[in-house]
């Protein structure tokens, strides 16, 4: 999981550990994903180094959204 820092706390982004159509394992290549995204890798050579080939699990980690900062004012 990836790691946010507010104000002094560290906060954990979820992403579903499974793919809800297949149930593949998906959780542990988020990090990964998104770390070579953000270095400037395009999407889909990453998915394809990380072996994830079906588009059920490609639309998993491509569409997910950290909406973590959006709920925490209403803890």
């Amino acid at each position: 999981m990836l790691k946010k820092e507010f104000e002094n706390e560290v906060l954990k982004i979820l992403i579903p550990v499974r793919c809800f159509s297949c149930g593949t394992l998906i959780g542990d290549k988020f990090e990964v994903f998104s770390k070579r995204v953000e270095e400037g890798e395009k999407p889909d050579k990453v998915l394809d180094d990380l072996q994830v080939k079906r588009w059920c699990c490609r639309r998993m980690i491509i569409s997910h959204i950290d909406l973590i900062d959006e709920f925490l004012p209403f803890t």
